[in-house]
């Protein structure tokens, strides 16, 4: 297949999930391989059109924090460079809505809260070891 075909099924798959996390209150889709799930809304930097993505995420402090791994690739989730020129959005988890500030992590924090990532997600260590990036890691408080 195509990237552009396999990008049209990805698409499809996450509308899929977005749409069954919605309906069920974040009962079904809300959790990836025992790890919870969020929806992340954003703009498109450049279409403004909004989107909506399916994230892990641990629970730290009050704040929810979020990793752009992108399945370990070498380039950032399109997320992430929409999210890197808002400093709020939406989330939505267990079936609510709330407003979050959006903040990259220091290497000191991303340090502090991988190893409690890789936990709840053991792919992210995979993911960063082959990756050519440091991937970043988002801290979203509440607004």
């Amino acid at each position: 297949m195509s990237a552009p075909g396999v990008w049209w099924v990805w698409n499809r798959f996450v509308s899929a999930h977005v749409a069954l996390y919605r309906v069920s209150g974040g009962r079904i889709g809300g959790t990836r391989k025992g790890a919870p799930v969020l929806l992340l809304h954003h703009l498109g930097r450049k279409s403004g059109r909004e989107r909506i993505n399916p994230l892990i995420y641990l629970r730290d402090d009050g704040d929810l924090v979020i990793v752009a791994s992108k399945g370990g690739s070498h380039r950032h989730p399109i997320w992430w460079l929409n999210l890197r020129e808002m400093p709020e959005t939406t989330v939505e988890v267990d079936g609510r809505r709330q407003r979050v500030a959006v903040r990259q992590t220091s290497a000191e924090e991303k340090a502090e809260v991988w190893p409690r990532l890789v936990e709840i997600y053991p792919p992210y260590a995979d993911y960063q070891a082959r990756s050519s990036r440091d991937i970043p890691v988002i801290r979203l408080s509440p607004a």
